[in-house]
C-alpha cells in the first residue's frame, strides 16, 4: 500500500486531476445517479477548501506586510508591477461584461440572490464588513472584515521584533502546507465533483468550462502581448514586441510547464543576466515579482467572481466593477504560492457581492478542473512579466542616461555604452 501511495505521489498533480477527471465523467455517464459515496467526495473536498481558505488569507497577508522590506531604488519595478495587475483586473472584468457566462453550480438554483442597488449600497456593504470583529470574520468567513484586519495587523507587527514577525511568518507557511496537503486532494474531490455535474447535467458540462476556459486564456493573452506592450512603450519611448517576445520565449515557457513562478526565479535571473542587467536590481525585483507581481491571477479571480455574479443573477455597475478590480488586484498579489493558491482568493471577491461561502467554494473547485491550462497560462504571464518589467525600468534609465541598447537583446547581441 505504501508503495503504491508514493508512485499515486510521484504522479504530476495535472495529471493526477486529469484522471480523476476522467473517471469522474465516466462515472457519471455510465454508473448510477445516486452514488453517494462519490458525491461525498466531491462534498468534502469544497468543505475542506472553506475551512482552510479565510485562515490562509488572514496569516498569508499578516505576514507578507510585517516581513515585507522597503523597496529602496525598486520603486518604477513596483510601480509597473502594481498597475499591470490593475489592468489585469479591470480587462478581466470588462471582458467578463461582453462575455457573460454562467456557471452550472449544485445549489445555485436553490438560493436567491439580490443585486446590490449600486455603488452605494455596495460601498455600505463594504464598510459594514471592514468594522465586524476578526473573530466573526473568520468564523462567518467574511473575506472583507478578514483582509481589513489582516492588513491591519500587518502593518501594526512591522515595528515587532524579527522573533514576533518570524512567528507569523512560520504560522502562514504551516496553514500554506495544509493548503498544499488539501490541494493533494484535488483529483478524489474533481472526480466527486465531475461524477455530480455529468450524472446531473450530462457532458454538455465541458462546453460550459471550454468557454471559461477561452475566456480566462484570451484575457491573459490580451494582456500579455497588448496591455503590458503598451505599459513598456509609455515607460521606454520603444518598440516593445523584442523584449515581450523575448521574455514570453525565454521565462514564459518554461514557466507553463513548471506553474511555479518561485521554480521559475532561477529561469529569470538567467535571463536578466543575458540581458545585461543590473544585478543589484533583478536579484530584488524577480523574486518580490514572484511574489506580488500577479496579473495571471487578477485575471482569474475578477473572470470567476465575475461568472459567480452571472450565475446567481447579480447586475453589477461599472464603479463597483472597479472596486472588483482594485480588489482582485490587491488579493492576487497575497496569492499562495501553491497549485491553485489564486483560487482560493476568489471567495474574497465574490464577498464583495454579498456570494456566500458555499458558492463561492463551488466555483473554486470548478478552478481546479480548467486549472490544468488556467494554471499553466496564469503561471506564465505572472512570471515572463517580472523580467518585462525589471528590464523596462533599467531601460528607462539607460535611456535618461543616453545608452545605446537593443530592446530585449542579450548583451552578447547588443551594443551597450
Amino acid at each position: 500500500m505504501k508503495s503504491l501511495l508514493q508512485k499515486w505521489s510521484g504522479i504530476d498533480l495535472i495529471v493526477r486531476i486529469l484522471i480523476g477527471l476522467v473517471i469522474g465523467a465516466v462515472l457519471g455517464i455510465f454508473a448510477p445517479a445516486d452514488l453517494s459515496i462519490v458525491t461525498l467526495l466531491g462534498s468534502l473536498f469544497v468543505n475542506a477548501l472553506k475551512s482552510v481558505a479565510p485562515i490562509l488569507v488572514f496569516f498569508l497577508v499578516i505576514s507578507a506586510l510585517a516581513n515585507a522590506k522597503g523597496v529602496g531604488t525598486m520603486k518604477t519595478i513596483v510601480l509597473l508591477y502594481i498597475v499591470s495587475t490593475f489592468a489585469a483586473g479591470l480587462i478581466a472584468v470588462l471582458a467578463s461584461f461582453a462575455f457573460p457566462i454562467e456557471l452550472t453550480l449544485a445549489s445555485a438554483d436553490a438560493v436567491e440572490q439580490s443585486s446590490p442597488e449600486g455603488i452605494g449600497e455596495v460601498l455600505n456593504t463594504l464598510i459594514l464588513n471592514i468594522t465586524v470583529n476578526p473573530v466573526t470574520a473568520l468564523m462567518k468567513a467574511n473575506y472583507i472584515g478578514i483582509l481589513a484586519w489582516a492588513v491591519g495587523l500587518g502593518v501594526a507587527l512591522r515595528a515587532a521584533s524579527e522573533n514576533t514577525k518570524s512567528v507569523f511568518a512560520s504560522i502562514s507557511d504551516a496553514i500554506a502546507k495544509i493548503v498544499y496537503w488539501v490541494i493533494q486532494l484535488a483529483p478524489f474531490g474533481i472526480l466527486g465533483l465531475v461524477y455530480t455535474s455529468v450524472s446531473t447535467n450530462g457532458l454538455e458540462i465541458f462546453t460550459e468550462y471550454g468557454a471559461l476556459i477561452v475566456l480566462l486564456v484570451s484575457c491573459m493573452f490580451f494582456i500579455a502581448l497588448v496591455v503590458n506592450p503598451l505599459i513598456v512603450f509609455v515607460f521606454t519611448r520603444k518598440n516593445p514586441y523584442p523584449l515581450v517576445l523575448r521574455t514570453l520565449k525565454d521565462s514564459g515557457l518554461t514557466a507553463f510547464f513548471t506553474r511555479s513562478s518561485a521554480a521559475n526565479i532561477p529561469v529569470n535571473m538567467q535571463l536578466c543576466r543575458r540581458l545585461g542587467l543590473e544585478k543589484d536590481n533583478y536579484s530584488v525585483s524577480i523574486p518580490l515579482g514572484a511574489a506580488i507581481n500577479m496579473a495571471g491571477a487578477a485575471v482569474t479571480i475578477s473572470v470567476m467572481a465575475m461568472c459567480a455574479a452571472h450565475t446567481m443573477g447579480i447586475a453589477i455597475d461599472i464603479p463597483t466593477a472597479v472596486i472588483l478590480s482594485v480588489l482582485s488586484a490587491v488579493s492576487a498579489a497575497g496569492a499562495s504560492g501553491v497549485a491553485g493558491g489564486s483560487l482560493l482568493l476568489i471567495p474574497l471577491a465574490c464577498s464583495l457581492f454579498g456570494i456566500s461561502n458555499d458558492i463561492a467554494m463551488q466555483v473554486v473547485a470548478i478552478g481546479l478542473i480548467i486549472g490544468v491550462i488556467q494554471d499553466s497560462c496564469e503561471t506564465a504571464l505572472n512570471s515572463s512579466s517580472d523580467v518585462l518589467f525589471t528590464a523596462t525600468s533599467e531601460y528607462r534609465e539607460w535611456t535618461r542616461e543616453g545608452r545605446t541598447f537593443t530592446m530585449g537583446a542579450y548583451v552578447e547581441d547588443a551594443e551597450i555604452d
